[in-house]
This record gives structure tokens, sequence and C-alpha cells, in this order.
């Protein structure tokens, strides 16, 4: 059965709709970049699970590189803003920083589908507004974690056309996986590779799509669950007695790159311990270890093949029906991944390049082939993006803004400061391990609590930082211009190194920016999250990091308030973070207090 979707514009008025402007959110007029007859163009987004950007993965995915990258625009400073599934997808289809959608985790009562669905998401996101802007949805794959087969109908999943989930605890059982379709009851697929079952499923879903194309365009997203590793249950009715190991490709690809292993950059599992917190702590991984992580580093790339594939079916498919050069395609990860770099074991969870930097490419009308983007942007960026692409207005309460897409767009970033610079990093909770050689003495996995913190990344012109307060109350600031592999921290409180130069200021001055600036984005909303210098200077004079490190600042940075937990949740839990809202620099003469 079919789930019924919300009420959506009439026809004519979809047909009006058309010839209205983008705008953003400072009211300042866009041009509409589809003008083909048959109406707007479609979407198509693939979303895979925790694949890679720094450790080379794209080097294995012929058919992604082809396709997409090199017919489209890859985006070389893309970034998550949670490195966790549930809390970035959630971001991802809101448009919202974590802090805002308030679902911080991947399972209750901090994350999860329960948690979408509390926090009201289920009635207002991307594929709910993109109905009632005309356009026909679909969605194959993995959604949310903890939508399982006892809840999926608690409520069902609102905003598509026809949608068909792969459901815990099965979401990661490559070979066991369940889906559920529509309003029907769940259906195993014991046996059956998940991807295989997948790719059906997806191209099904096109296909419906694109018979309808010609009344509505549509927007598809497939969801992959690879490279993310295998789920092991201990018995069928046991969710909680679990491991982690790693994925299972198909078995066409169960021979491949027989010596691929993990890139020996200076990171790799170094001879000194790096970061702080709990990642300080970590043993250096003996040669078994290293072995086992090599192994499971070739797993992942094999299980990507099946995405791969997915990837060169779905476009070919599309240009066989004669829709693929009105439609858009997005492809990216919902958070990156680690294996050896900082000794960590593999996972995700930290604030480190491996973890938030993840692969971003878009095709479509308009996009220049092989083109590249420096400039920053984010997963909260591209619920707007798909906006702008559809003819919508922006809405009020997104925390980002549009990635440029046209040659125009492109070449005028070059030379204009109009983006921002900054990415808001943001966890809660635990950090977890996966793999065969990051177990615990009883076999289960091993977790660290209080792998809570703020972060930073500013990316401008010559300067290129990380800066995060955990909540411990220790600092991290990396210079990746000179420490690429974030390495060496230079916070004083690490280094004992006060008065030393960073961008030819005094440390201490580049940090008071930079924790003023957290200070704004760690509870921003809105346009907040896009402006914040205007928060701290409201005339609008202070756009960067380079401007606000005037002298003249330096008494209203050194005296502002600090980031600084009161002590460590495992959610957001507003009262345990400390100050939130920052003093605001009114001059330095009496005269510009009145």
């Amino acid at each position: 059965m079919q789930i019924m979707t919300p009420s959506v514009i009439l026809a004519a008025s979809a047909l009006a709709f058309d010839q209205v402007p983008l705008q953003f959110q400072d009211g300042s007029p866009n041009i509409v970049r589809h003008n083909d007859t048959h109406g707007r163009p479609n979407i198509v987004f693939i979303l895979v699970d925790d694949q890679d950007l720094q450790m080379d993965s794209l080097s294995y995915t012929p058919h992604t590189n082809h396709y997409i990258r090199e017919q489209g625009v890859f985006y070389k400073n893309h970034f998550v803003t949670t490195a966790l599934c549930c809390p970035s997808r959630v971001s991802l289809w809101t448009g919202k920083q974590a802090h805002n959608t308030n679902v911080t985790e991947i399972y209750p009562p901090y994350g999860g589908y329960p948690k979408f669905v509390s926090e009201g998401h289920n009635e207002n996101w991307l594929p709910l507004w993109l109905q009632d802007a005309g356009y026909n949805t679909y969605y194959s794959g993995k959604l949310f974690n903890a939508h399982t087969v006892d809840n999926y109908n608690l409520p069902f999943v609102k905003g598509f056309n026809s949608s068909d989930f792969v459901l815990d605890p099965y979401t990661y059982q490559y070979l066991n996986p369940v889906y559920q379709r529509n309003q029907d009851p769940p259906i195993s697929y014991s046996g059956q590779h998940t991807i295989d079952v997948l790719r059906k499923k997806a191209l099904a879903l096109l296909d419906d799509a694109v018979a309808k194309s010609h009344e509505r365009p549509f927007f598809l997203t497939i969801a992959p669950i690879a490279p993310h590793s295998n789920f092991e249950m201990a018995n069928a009715s046991d969710y909680t007695t679990f491991r982690f190991s790693a994925p299972i490709p198909l078995e066409r690809h169960s021979h491949l790159f027989p010596d691929a292993k993990v890139p020996r950059t200076e990171h790799f599992n170094p001879e000194k311990p790096s970061g702080v917190n709990w990642i300080s702590t970590l043993p250096r991984q003996n040669q078994t270890s290293i072995d086992c992580n090599d192994e499971f580093y070739r797993a992942r790339l094999r299980a990507l093949q099946g995405v791969d594939e997915i990837v060169e079916q779905v476009v070919q498919r599309l240009d066989d029906v004669g829709v693929l050069e009105n439609t858009y395609i997005f492809y990216t990860s919902d958070n990156g991944y680690h294996i050896g770099q900082h000794r960590l074991h593999p996972g995700k969870e930290c604030g480190f390049e491996e973890d938030i930097r993840v692969p971003m490419f878009i095709r479509g009308p308009g996009i220049p082939a092989g083109a590249q983007v420096d400039s920053v942007t984010t997963h909260i960026d591209l619920a707007p993006t798909i906006f702008e692409i559809a003819g919508l207005y922006l809405k009020e309460e997104f925390d980002g803004i549009p990635v440029p897409l046209t040659a125009r767009e492109l070449e005028a970033k070059k030379s204009s400061t109009s983006r921002h610079e900054h990415v808001n990093v943001e966890y809660w909770g635990k950090a977890g391990f996966e793999g065969e050689t990051s177990r615990a003495p009883d076999g289960g996995p091993i977790a660290f609590r209080n792998n809570t913190y703020k972060a930073l990344r500013v990316l401008g012109h010559g300067y290129n930082l990380y800066y995060s307060v955990w909540c411990t109350n220790e600092h991290e600031l990396y210079d990746l211009t000179t420490d690429p592999y974030e390495l060496n921290n230079l916070h004083p409180s690490v280094s004992g190194d006060r008065g030393r130069q960073l961008l030819g200021y005094p440390v201490e001055k580049v940090i008071s920016r930079l924790d003023a600036l957290l200070l704004v984005l760690k509870s921003c909303k809105g346009s907040t999250c896009v402006k914040p210098w205007e928060v701290l200077h409201p005339t609008g004079d202070i756009q960067t990091l380079s401007d606000a490190l005037s002298d003249v600042f330096d008494v209203f940075y050194d005296d502002q308030m600090k980031v600084k937990y009161g002590w460590c949740e495992e959610g957001y839990i507003v009262a345990s973070e400390g100050p939130q809202v920052p003093s605001i620099y009114r001059g330095t003469r009496w005269s510009d207090w009145w």
C-alpha cells in the first residue's frame, strides 16, 4: 500500500511558482537556473554511509568518478557538522545544526528515529517541503538509526510518494537485511546481499519516478549502507549483544585490491600520542592490529564496488529515458572515517579531518564538468541548495546557504568573500571502535565516554585552522597549513609555549578570536550560523577572522566570555554547556556607546 502524501500545490500554482525568482534570506534575488520547458529539474541524491575522503577511497570508485565527479563539481572542502550518521542525516534533511534539531545521537533518548519524530521533524523536513512544491519524492535504503521493525509505523515516515527503508536491527547486516516498503509490513531478504536488494529497489523507484516526471519532477534518495561495518548480533532476539566486523562485499568483488593498505601518512599510528582527552591515552597499535585494520580497509573498498555499480546504472537509466540532462545528481557521505590515524581503530565521531571531511559531488544542468570548489561547504548547505535548484524561497530557519553551482557562481566565489569561511563542528556522547582488533575484554565494542566537544574549522585567505573545546575543557588548535595531519597541538595549555606566533600574531590573540567565534556558533540559529561575526560586530564591518585580528579589538576579545563546559553530558543539555551569549563590540570611544 502506498503512503498517502500530504497536500500539494495545484498544477496551475506550480506553473506560476516556476516564474518566481529565488530569494536568499537577506531578500536579494537570484536568477532561476533551470529553464527546461518541460518543468523543473529532477534530483537524485546518493547518500553513502561512512565513506572517507582522506583515505583515498575515491581512487577505487571509477564509475562514481566518471559519471558524477568528472561531469560535475567536486567540493574539495565539504564538511559534515556532526561526525555521526543519524545526527548528520537529520541535519542534512532539515538544513539545521544538530543543536537546533536536538537529534544528537543514534539511539534514544538523544537520537535515532524516535527522537526525530518527537522533535517534530517528521512533520517539517525536506521531502514534505518538496512535495508541497510539486515534486514526487522517493527513498530507498537507510534513513536513520533506531528506525526498526518494531517502530517503523509509530508513526510511518512522512514525505514520500513511495519508499523502501532498510530497518534496524538488520540495517547493517549485509546478508540478512529487512526492508519495509511504503506502509507494508517488513520483509526479510535473508541470504541476499543488501546492496543487490537496494539496487533493484532503487531502480524500480527510479522507473516509477521517471514514468510520472512529465507531470511532476522527482526527488529520489538512494542510501546504501556500504561501506559501513557489518553488524553481528549474538542471536536473533537479542539486539543489545552485538559486535561490528568488516563490511561484507558482494561475492563478485571479494577478491579485489589484495594489496591495498591504509595510506601510511604521518599520523598513521604515530610514534607519539596525539590529540587530547581519551585520544591521547591510546596505545600504539602492534603489527597484528595494523594487519587486521588493513584488511578492514580492503573490505571497505570492496563493499564500495556495489555502490559504484549503482551509480553507473542510475546514470545510464536516466540517460536511456532521456531525463539525464534535466537531473541534478548529488553524491556524498553522512560522515567520514578513520583507520589508524592518531592510533585510532576503525570508527568516526572525532573532529579530525578523516571524520568530518567527506566526498561531495554534484552534476546537473548548468554545472560545469570537472570543476572544483575550494570554498567551505557543509551538509547544512544542502537543503538550501536543493531549494534553490527546485525554485523555492529559502527558509529563515535554515542554518546554511546554497553552494555555488553554475560556472558564473563558481567564478564569482574566487574573487568574493561573500561565502563564510567557517564550519561549526559539534558532538555529544560516546565514541566507539569497530573492527577485529578493537574489542573489550568481554568481546564487545570498545567505547569512550566524554566524547563531547564543540569545534571550528576555519579556511580563509592565509589560514587553515581547527580549534576545539572539549567537555573536559581541554583544547586543541591545529594549523593545517603547516600541520595537515593535526599532530602538533598549538594551544598553550598543551604546548606550554606561550607567545609563539601564529598567522603573524601571538597565538593567544588568534585563540581569543576563534573562541569568540565558537561561542556564537555553538548555539547559533538561522542567519547567525552563516554570519556569526555580525553577532559580535553588529555594524557588519567584520566578516572574517582576518578582519577580527585588528589590534583595535584586542581588549574586547581578551575580555570576551570563553567557551567552557560545566560538565560532560551525552546529549544537548544547555545547562552543561556554559556561556551561551557573547558580549557585543560597541567601539573603543565613550561616544560609541551612546
